[in-house]
């Protein structure tokens, strides 16, 4: 049996502490307990899986977001073990999932590397579910455990033969007494499997969400590449135009450690590309070490002292521009990954946000400085373009010397340095102001006269700021909105970029609902994203949410913010003396009405956007007039509402009425609900009064704000070259294929 033959039994288990803190201080073992600690659940019992992918033992992987919001996650690996642990007293598999730092990974026999909390992981994970069930298939049989808040509540059992197959299967639902959010999220869950089916070529990791499609048909994605990290950077510039081949390094040394000699590998790609800025991903045992590391310094020592010396060797690199040839010149529009595999690996912060080793710098210099010299030797011509792209960025940073100067603060009391049309507030506490950036001289007059002079600063921007996505660091300063925009937040920028200088902890975009607004909002996102990121990280930045519609009636003023709002407000006052009959007289229950008119007005908008793109709008709705026919979307999702056909008849309490076909009774009540109505649009944040805006958008205690969030950091990258960049025909295609989703958009 596997059993015998895999070296991997209760012996292993070693138990060191228990785990009794767990629940009283989750945030210690999982980061938060929020939305990052909740996903981050996910992410321990999948790194179980992916240890043993890496030692060999595992090619599939499959998490699944069930229907009543708990998740699955399977793989065919070599299963937990299920024997009885020599010390414990009990199955092994009963201490792995109960006993803090208790797994297989701290005798180095089973696991050369793992990315797991080494112990820690599936036990916390137990601690902070409300239930977990972990099914094993090992040595013939299906054995099953069960669990609550960390303590057995079912057992271990065999449930029954299973042959030679092999595996663990692990469902658990968080513990919402613990946790503040309640749902996973597939976008956060999606860019994590991805992401380590790119760094372990070959494994198979099938991903399934079933609870948040309401069409009942669960959204799935399978990701496999052969390429790996490779893949993985020709995938981060997707959209981009590529100046260089990927290029590839991999190799390893061993070192000699106290408690023995160590095997550290490191992989490395990376490709150079048209565009100014920089990504740089590191990984160590598939864990994203979000601040670097000792691997990603070595990468950047070796990639600075081997491009300057292959120039200098070349004469491509003058003698006058070495010394003032920075790392930084030569890695804009640089993509890389960099992988390592690292056994006892030491990171700083329980959630292994930075490495610390110090021995992994000097093992990825050394890989990388002697593959990309080779690298160089054999293609001079990607080493030419390499070398032409950093003296470019050089000469661009040194002519944007003077233009930086001009956004220093000198401190945040001197208000001499600030901009000149910055209003700023009376606060001085970051935590307690807010920037509102508004478009134009006019919405920021108003804005200037309706808000808390305490707590809000207003900065208003004329005309649309540069696209920094198309544009080097020189340009991008000499653009004097932006420098009046870097001066106000305060945090510096570029090598003296630091954001606990920010002024602010809320910076608010603030632009009109419509074409140009949206632009401009874009735009200040794409400076923010690519040359601030850490704002967003931070969750400093906000759009505002101004209201497109103020609707007047009886005296009672109320803003709506979007078109659908609109109608459905007025849908809601039309059916107060309305009755929707069939033609056998059988009233209509008001929520079902209403839930027909809601799809009676999504079919019309519909209908209404493909005959503005040429074709014909009966391909959605026909036959009005017919009983059971109409709308295929009617037919398909409220079927049960076939009964009353497409003859009604609706009155207004005056004693008229009023028949004809579905169609018609939305007009009806809509003409209806707008009458004593007074409906004014908003062209943009300037048409409204100072006490109106601050009202509807900027009042604390009423205010409508999106907080700006980056749960998937390449996604993010790849949208933004799409939408931003050089490359036509991308956008072109995107614009196409969205078209049709578009529900705001003025002609």
């Amino acid at each position: 049996m596997a059993e015998e033959t895999s070296g991997y039994n209760a012996e292993n288990i070693q138990v060191l502490e228990g785990m009794e803190a767990v629940r009283k201080r989750p945030a210690m073992y999982i980061g938060d307990t929020g939305e990052r600690g909740y996903h981050h659940l996910v992410y321990e019992v999948v790194d179980n899986s992916i240890d043993e992918a890496m030692a060999g033992y595992c090619s599939l992987v499959e998490v699944v977001v069930n229907k009543d919001g708990s998740v699955t996650v399977r793989d065919n690996g070599r299963g937990i073990p299920v024997d009885m642990h020599p010390t414990q007293g009990r199955p092994a598999i009963e201490v792995v999932l109960t006993v803090l730092h208790a797994g297989g990974k701290f005798d180095g026999s089973n696991y050369k590397v793992s990315g797991g909390l080494h112990g820690v992981g599936v036990s916390c994970v137990n601690a902070l579910s409300d239930w977990m069930k972990v099914e094993v298939k090992r040595a013939g049989y299906l054995h099953s455990i069960e669990f609550s808040r960390g303590a057995v509540t079912k057992p271990l059992e065999k449930v029954c033969e299973c042959g030679d197959e092999t595996g663990t299967s692990v469902t658990f639902f968080p513990d919402h007494t613990i946790f503040s959010c309640r749902k996973f999220k597939p976008s956060v869950l999606a860019a994590r499997l991805r992401e380590l089916a790119f760094l372990n070529k070959g494994v198979t990791i099938r991903f399934c969400d079933e609870e948040s499609d309401e069409s009942g048909n669960p959204a799935e994605e399978t990701f496999h590449y052969e390429g790996g990290i490779d893949e993985f950077v020709s995938y981060l510039n997707t959209n981009k135009t590529a100046i260089s081949p990927v290029i590839h390094f991999e190799g390893s040394r061993e070192v000699e450690r106290v408690d023995g000699t160590y095997l550290i590998q490191a992989e490395v790609a990376l490709q150079y590309t048209d565009t100014y800025s920089t990504i740089e991903q590191t990984y160590c045992n598939n864990i994203h070490t979000i601040e670097g590391g000792t691997h990603l310094s070595g990468f950047r020592r070796a990639l600075t002292a081997t491009v300057k010396s292959y120039g200098e060797r070349t004469k491509l690199i003058k003698e006058k521009e070495l010394d003032s040839l920075s790392g930084d010149d030569m890695r804009e529009g640089l993509s890389v990954i960099v992988s390592v595999k690292v056994p006892q690996p030491q990171f700083e912060g329980q959630t292994k946000t930075k490495l610390g080793n110090g021995e992994v710098d000097g093992i990825v210099s050394s890989i990388v400085s002697d593959q990309l010299n080779t690298f160089f030797e054999e293609n001079p011509a990607v080493a030419k373009v390499v070398i032409e792209k950093s003296l470019l960025a050089n000469r661009a940073r040194e002519a944007a010397r003077a233009a930086r100067e001009s956004t220093r603060r000198k401190g945040v009391m001197d208000g001499l340095s600030l901009p000149g049309k910055l209003r700023d507030c009376s606060e001085r506490d970051p935590e307690k102001t807010e920037l509102y950036l508004v478009e134009g001289d006019s919405a920021g007059g108003s804005a200037c006269k309706g808000r808390d002079r305490a707590t809000q600063a207003i900065l208003p921007l004329r005309g649309k700021v540069l696209n920094v996505e198309k544009a080097r660091i020189d340009r991008i300063l000499a653009n004097a909105e932006i420098r009046t925009l870097i001066t106000a937040i305060g945090c510096g920028f570029g090598e003296e970029w630091d954001v606990s200088k920010a002024r602010y902890h809320k910076i608010v975009i603030m632009t009109d609902a419509d074409v140009d607004g949206a632009h401009i909002r874009t735009l200040l996102l794409t400076f923010i994203y690519r040359k601030m990121p850490e704002l967003i990280e931070k969750g400093y930045v906000y759009l505002a949410q101004p209201p497109l519609y103020k609707v007047e009636r009886k005296k009672k003023t109320e803003y709506v913010l979007t078109d659908d709002q609109l109608t459905e407000k007025l849908l809601t006052l039309g059916l107060d003396d309305f009755e929707v009959k069939a033609k056998d007289g059988t009233v209509m229950e008001p929520t079902r009405a209403r839930e027909l008119l809601k799809l009676l007005a999504e079919i019309e908008s519909t209908s209404k956007m493909v005959s503005e793109r040429g074709f014909d709008p009966k391909a959605l709705i026909v036959d009005d007039d017919t009983q059971g026919s109409g709308s295929s979307m009617l037919k398909k999702e409220f079927s049960s509402l076939s009964g009353f056909g497409y003859s009604i008849e609706d009155w207004f309490g005056d004693g008229k009425t009023a028949n004809g076909p579905l169609v018609k009774l939305l007009d009806d009540v809509r003409n209806h609900g707008r009458q004593g109505l007074s409906v004014t649009r908003f062209k943009g944040l300037g048409e409204m009064d100072a006490s109106e805006l601050y009202d509807t958008t900027m009042n604390p205690e009423k205010r409508r704000m999106l907080r700006v969030r980056l749960d998937d950091a390449v996604k993010a990258d790849q949208m933004f070259s799409l939408l931003m960049g050089d490359e036509v025909e991308p956008r072109r295609k995107f614009i196409e294929d969205n078209a049709l989703n578009v529900r705001n958009l003025d002609f």
